[in-house]
This record gives C-alpha cells, sequence and structure tokens, in this order.
C-alpha cells in the first residue's frame, strides 16, 4: 500500500502549524483535551483547509482565501472590552441579560452572572471545564461533521468560551445576549455550551461587535435541548471583515422539544455560517431560517444539514439572500432521514434576489430519505427584482430607489417573520434598511 503524499502547505496552513506549536503552552485543557487539539492539528497538517475539492466546500474555498494566518489574540483589557460594548449595541433598546466573551475567553465581570443564576442559569468558563476529567467531551463533533475543517481548526486553537446550563422548568424572563467581543487584533476562537434543561425555556441572542483585523473568527456554539424545553437563538452577524469568519451550531433536540434559530449575515468579505443539528427524541420541532445580505466581492455561505434520526420530527428550512455587485451566495442544505424515522416531515426552501448582473448564487439543496412514510420537499429559486412591481410603485409617486429598498425588504421580511420573535423583528429589519442605505 502506498504512503499518502504530503501536501504542500499553503501560507496559512503553515502559519496555523507554527501557530499551535507558539501556543500550545497556554492553550488550557486535560490530558484528553490536549490529544483533541493534537489530532486535530494533525489533520491540518495532513488534509489542508478546506478547499474546492472537498465537496462541503464545493463553492467555499477556505485554503484559496486565507493567505496567511495571524496569531492568536491576547487575552482582553477589560476597560477596553467595556469601551467596545459602549460604542456598538446590536438590540439597542431590548431588554436583556449579557455574558460577554471577548477576544476568546469569558469576561465574567461584564456578564449578569448573579441576576441569571436568580434566573435559573448557571454560567461557567469553558476554559475552566476544559481542564476538569470531563472537558474533552465539551469537544465532541456530531457524526455528520466528524472531519469538518473548520471544526478541527476551532477544536485545535480554542480560547475559551461558556459553558450555559438552564435549570430545569426555568423560563427567563429577558433574552440572553451572548455577546463576543474583538477588542484587539488576532485571531478569535471560541466555543460555547448551552444546555436547555428538561421543560426549560431560552432565548438566545448571538451578537459580534469589534474588528478582529487580520486574524479570522472561529465560534462554535454547541446546543442540547431536552426532552420538552425549548431553545430560540438568533444569530446577528454584521459589520465588515476582511478576514475570514467561521461559525458553526451543532444542536442535539430531544423529544417533543423545539428548536428555533436564525442566521443574519450582513457585511462580512467572507463568512461561513454551518449548521449541524440532530434530533435524537420523537414528536419535535426545529425551524431553521436565514437571511443573507452581500456586495461587492464578498461571499457568504449558509450550510445545514440536518439528521431526522427519529420518528414523528418535523423541520422546516427558510433561507433568503440578497445580492449585489459581484458577491456570490451559497446554500447548501441537506436533509437525512434515516430508515426508521417514519412520519418525518421536513421542507427546505431557499431563495435569492440578485441586484446586478454579476452576482451569483450557488444553490444546493438536497434529500437523502430512507424511510417510505415521510413529507419531505425542497426548492431553490434565484432571479431579480420584479419590474412590474417596481413599475406599480412608481407609478403611485414613490421614488425608484426607495421603491427598491421597499421590494427588497419584502423579500427578506418574509423569512423574519416566519421566524416569529417579534422582540428582535425590528432590530433585524433596521439592519437590513441599514445595508440597503450602502446601495
Amino acid at each position: 500500500m502506498n504512503a499518502s503524499v504530503p501536501i504542500k502547505h499553503t501560507q496559512a496552513e503553515s502559519d496555523l502549524i507554527d501557530r499551535f506549536e507558539a501556543a500550545k503552552g497556554v492553550l488550557t485543557g486535560s490530558v484528553a483535551v490536549t490529544a483533541l487539539r493534537e489530532a486535530a492539528v494533525s489533520q491540518i497538517r495532513d488534509k489542508g483547509l478546506p478547499h474546492r475539492r472537498v465537496e462541503e466546500y464545493k463553492y467555499t474555498d477556505l485554503r484559496a482565501f486565507m493567505k496567511s494566518a495571524a496569531p492568536l489574540a491576547a487575552a482582553a483589557d477589560e476597560s477596553a472590552v467595556k469601551t467596545v460594548l459602549g460604542s456598538q449595541d446590536a438590540f439597542e433598546g431590548l431588554e436583556r441579560f449579557r455574558i460577554v466573551v471577548a477576544n476568546g475567553t469569558f469576561v465574567p465581570g461584564l456578564s449578569d452572572i448573579e441576576a441569571l443564576a436568580g434566573e435559573g442559569v448557571i454560567v461557567t468558563s469553558l476554559t475552566d471545564e476544559l481542564a476538569c476529567a470531563h472537558g474533552a467531551q465539551l469537544l465532541a463533533s456530531p457524526k455528520s461533521a466528524a472531519n469538518d475543517g473548520i471544526l478541527a481548526l476551532n477544536t485545535a486553537f480554542v480560547q475559551g468560551g461558556v459553558v450555559v446550563t438552564v435549570k430545569e422548568g426555568a423560563e427567563i424572563s429577558r433574552p440572553v445576549e451572548l455577546v463576543h467581543v474583538a477588542a484587539s487584533a488576532g485571531a478569535q476562537v471560541s466555543r460555547s455550551k448551552i444546555s436547555v434543561a428538561k421543560g426549560a425555556k431560552l432565548r438566545l441572542l448571538e451578537t459580534f461587535v469589534g474588528e478582529t483585523g487580520d486574524g479570522e473568527s472561529n465560534t462554535v456554539f454547541d446546543y442540547d435541548v431536552a426532552d420538552t424545553a425549548s431553545l430560540v437563538a438568533t444569530r446577528l452577524i454584521v459589520g465588515q471583515s476582511d478576514a475570514a469568519r467561521l461559525f458553526t451550531s451543532i444542536a442535539t433536540v430531544g423529544a417533543q422539544a423545539e428548536f428555533k434559530s436564525l442566521g443574519f449575515i450582513a457585511g462580512p468579505r467572507f463568512i461561513r455560517n454551518q449548521q449541524f443539528i440532530n434530533f435524537a427524541g420523537e414528536n419535535s420541532n426545529a425551524g431553521i431560517y436565514g437571511v443573507t445580505m452581500a456586495r461587492d466581492e464578498d461571499l457568504a455561505d449558509q450550510t445545514l444539514i440536518v439528521d431526522h434520526a427519529v420518528a414523528h420530527c418535523n423541520s422546516r428550512e427558510f433561507f433568503k439572500t440578497v445580492l449585489d455587485g459581484r458577491a456570490k451566495g451559497v446554500y447548501q442544505g441537506r436533509i437525512n432521514v434515516a430508515q426508521h424515522a417514519q412520519k418525518t416531515d421536513g421542507e427546505m426552501m431557499t431563495q435569492a434576489l440578485l441586484l446586478s448582473e454579476d452576482a451569483e448564487m450557488a444553490n444546493k439543496p438536497e434529500l437523502e430519505i430512507f424511510a417510505d412514510d415521510v413529507i419531505c420537499a425542497h426548492g431553490a429559486t434565484s432571479g431579480q427584482i420584479d419590474e412590474d412591481l417596481l413599475f406599480y410603485l412608481r407609478a403611485r409617486g414613490i421614488p425608484e430607489d426607495e421603491a427598491r429598498t421597499l421590494l427588497v425588504l419584502a423579500f427578506l421580511a418574509e423569512a423574519i417573520e416566519e421566524y416569529g420573535e417579534d422582540d428582535v423583528t425590528e432590530g433585524l429589519e433596521a439592519r437590513v434598511r441599514d445595508w440597503l442605505a450602502g446601495h
């Protein structure tokens, strides 16, 4: 048997390997966690960064995009974090509890730990948890993402994050904002475990502020939704960034549970927001929504895998994309239905609106079904603004720019409104208007 031929590393891959050697002395973790980090770096060394010859990254070539890899960001100064938080508020006016992660690590002094404890929510540092005997369990990956390159990067370099545990039966009175702050230059790598116990309910806001400079950000959210529990997660990713922005969700949904999420993207030059959803209990529901806006040379990728591993579960996936300039949008969605997952109901739709001749949308919806008593469907559309509707609005005295804005807003608002979280709808639609104002 011939030995595999070593790959020729790019500058970014060499930088990443050197980064690990420089940082492994300060990257915390148990012996088992250290072994997982070493294995993840070996994957990068052997396979390199994900590229277009890897089917899951056919339209999103991270290897070609990353020309170099900056060192990990240093520990954040709390006063600098406060300055960034004071100047950027993703949901201004909305009452919520706040948990702060800065430069990849938990900042308890700026987080509402005591108030959350009174609501039945316990918040601890992932850095501390990784040093415990169970630390390696916090870095587990689902079978559908076992060899994912972005997850390998996160496992190798994760600096910290939080472990959020919602007690059984707790219903939090306000949304909880998990805000990630880039307070200085460098790569930001974090991972957070969110566990919602039986019968509990949590509304989570995931926001990102500050500038990472030339370092990539790689953020993982691992959700565990127990039987009869409910988790609603709104992810807001806005603002310009020339570095790669990489996000991963891993969700395990128990019986008679509800999981709902929305990924809202506007601004980064290169972004991949990937989600791996697994039904682990019967009679549960998942609603996965996405709103994407990209312009100029930006690339925005929304990738989704839903595993219907048990019977009697429903999933709804609905994604909207608006592209301008030479931007490229990517939607990859797959619903897997296991042989014993009878009575599955899965529906997937992706729609794109192209505002220029040079914009490009890659739609790749898939169904992989091994059960025979199911209802599953998928659809994909791409098109331009309806000139008849535009004429209708202009004939009623509405200026052309405003008429276009109204049509684009109406197109995207369909996904936001179906998502159905009224307390964040106004803030999300305001972000759409901000993006369109720069059109």
